[in-house]
């Protein structure tokens, strides 16, 4: 029997969740609803899209390939709505985008390419910046959006802000890490380890903070702006990392392993966003993309 888009709903859910409770409670369904689905859709592919644990589960290598085709599946379904629903034909113009490095990555190209298909009329410029620097060009009138970590404005009372995903903050290890084991990992303990700071968004500065919380100067193994070269430095035992579940993806380039823990403590919440210049009226064409966004995280 063919797998189902609802199937492919749940599934995404409990991908993005990183839990069966975690994707019930958001679709507002019982669990047993999500697990019947995923275990439907495993047998329909012939394929383990997670493995069961006791904290959880976790997406397998070949779950994570899959979930790839899940969103873009559910992604042509509502851009296909969508048609039906604006005069595609008829709205032209330009957007004006400014995006920042650590977001570029991770759900750019996605909200973009689904834009595209919905408005092939409307031309995108797409300038890559710092966030500050993508604040000054906002104020200066010379981008219409950015689409950014909110959470690090710089001049927050300067701009309209709209949320669309917040991002936790967690700790990034190899596989078989003697701290993986833990039920429970102290931020103390996590000083006392050799760390990769990923100097982007304020990333190491918020790393920095925490570590001196704890009047602790942190041992750096490496620095980087690389994401890639984060997950394959940790995935090899180099060092640890506290990074936000945005960038998160279980393997490396490589293809080792990559574990994911909770610090206990008060982490920081990255948010990530739209921003634009507050008091200037957002057109049609910006609106949607703001709209559009939105749905795709």
């Amino acid at each position: 029997m063919a797998f189902t888009l609802r199937q492919l709903q749940f599934f995404v859910a409990a991908a993005e969740h990183g839990s069966v409770s975690g994707a019930a409670k958001a679709l507002a369904i019982s669990q047993s609803s999500v697990t019947e689905a995923i275990k439907a859709l495993e047998a329909d592919l012939g394929i383990t899209l997670f493995e069961r644990r006791a904290r959880g589960i976790a997406i397998t290598n070949a779950g994570h390939q899959f979930l790839r085709h899940a969103r873009k599946i559910r992604d042509d379904v509502s851009d296909a709505r969508r048609a039906f629903q604006i005069e595609v034909a008829e709205r032209t113009g330009e957007l004006r985008l400014g995006v920042t490095s650590l977001v570029a990555g991770y759900g750019l190209a996605e909200t973009l390419s689904r834009f595209r298909r919905t408005f092939p009329a409307v031309h995108i410029t797409a300038i890559e910046d710092s966030g500050e620097y993508l604040e000054h060009l906002l104020i200066g009138g010379e981008i219409d959006v950015a689409f950014l970590l909110v959470s690090n404005l710089h001049n927050r009372h300067a701009f309209q802000v709209e949320s669309i995903a917040a991002s936790a903050m967690r700790l990034w290890l190899p596989l078989g890490h003697p701290l993986a084991a833990k039920e429970a990992i102290e931020l103390d303990e996590v000083a006392r380890e050799p760390l990769i700071m990923l100097s982007l968004e304020e990333i190491e500065e918020s790393t920095e903070r925490l570590m001196a919380s704890l009047g602790a100067r942190p041992e750096v193994a490496f620095r980087t702006r690389s994401v890639e070269a984060v997950r394959s430095l940790v995935a090899t035992g180099v060092g640890l990392a506290i990074l936000p579940d945005l960038i998160y993806r279980p393997w490396s380039l490589e293809g080792d392993r990559i574990e994911i823990r909770d610090v206990s403590g008060d982490l920081p919440t990255v948010q990530v966003g739209m921003a634009w210049r507050r008091g200037a009226p957002l057109s049609e064409i910006t609106r949607d993309f703001v709209r559009l966004a939105q749905s795709s995280f």
